[in-house]
């Protein structure tokens, strides 16, 4: 049996989220979706938006943000460093608040803004098709017999779905979600309850498991403080599922995606337990 994680923060801007944010920027850039110095609009829990920012400024696209006003001091600080335009929204509204702010700045000034709408965009899963599953199926030799990867957007699980289907391969797809709607999970979407996204696709997920703040807490600081894996929160959450579903084989492969590292989140204060 092996448990085996995706190390996503070592991509440029440290998260799982500069594939599609780049699939995203290169779409629109060959559409002509950006001319004439319009800014790419989008909402964001932190992640994608600091992809953005990391892409768009090396790119020469400008950056504008709806993000809840209660993201991490972290992830904002470096939002702001990177030049990136925010609008923070009701933190109470949590990501849903901050999608329908930015559809309300798309509609009121379409010349400014090119709307990227990563919920709904199908460059989004694209990306994982054409990165994220041709990778894990190289790298397990096509052994893999479970992947789990945590519910935001969709984006991950179900591109390297629709990447793994077309390889024949039979690897379960096992989907990552909050236990309840409210949750204290950055990224992850309690998907009953959230405004779901256009590319949602729970056809090609075999089981959805659902972990709830205090576990993916625990879990984080288990693995920084057994493993020496320094993660992000929602990597505490598909570890916390990975392992369960890992407990009811003999034998696998299961590959699960770690989406970041711990740095966004040291303001938070599960990190001072003994």
């Amino acid at each position: 049996m092996q448990v085996l994680a995706k190390a996503e923060w070592f991509n440029p801007s440290g998260s799982v989220k500069d594939r599609p944010a780049l699939n995203i920027l290169r779409t629109a850039l060959q559409e002509g979706k950006l001319a004439g110095g319009r800014r790419l609009l989008d909402s964001t829990s932190g992640n994608m938006g600091i992809a953005y920012a990391t892409l768009g400024a090396a790119l020469g696209v400008p950056v504008t943000l709806a993000i809840p006003s209660n993201a991490s001091p972290e992830r904002l600080a470096i939002l702001r460093a990177l030049g990136a335009e925010l609008v923070l929204t009701d933190p109470l509204e949590g990501t849903d608040g901050a999608i329908l702010e930015a559809r309300r700045l798309a509609e009121s000034d379409p010349k400014r803004y090119f709307y990227a709408d990563q919920y709904d965009n199908p460059a989004n899963w694209r990306a994982h098709y054409l990165s994220t599953g041709p990778e894990v199926w190289q790298q397990t030799g096509g052994q893999l017999t479970h992947f789990v990867s945590g519910l935001g957007t969709s984006g991950t699980a179900t591109g390297t779905a629709h990447f793994l289907r077309k390889q024949g391969a039979q690897a379960e797809i096992v989907a990552v979600q909050p236990s309840d709607a409210f949750h204290g999970l950055e990224g992850l979407k309690h998907m009953a309850t959230a405004i779901q996204p256009e590319i949602y696709d729970p056809a090609l997920l075999d089981r959805t498991v659902e972990v709830s703040t205090e576990e993916a807490h625990d879990m984080t600081l288990r693995l920084a403080r057994r493993e020496g894996l320094f993660v992000g929160v929602s990597s505490g959450a598909a570890a916390v599922a990975a392992l369960r579903v890992a407990a009811e084989l003999k034998s696998g492969v299961v590959v699960v995606v770690f989406p970041d590292a711990g740095y966004k989140y040291l303001s938070e204060k599960f990190w001072e337990q003994s």
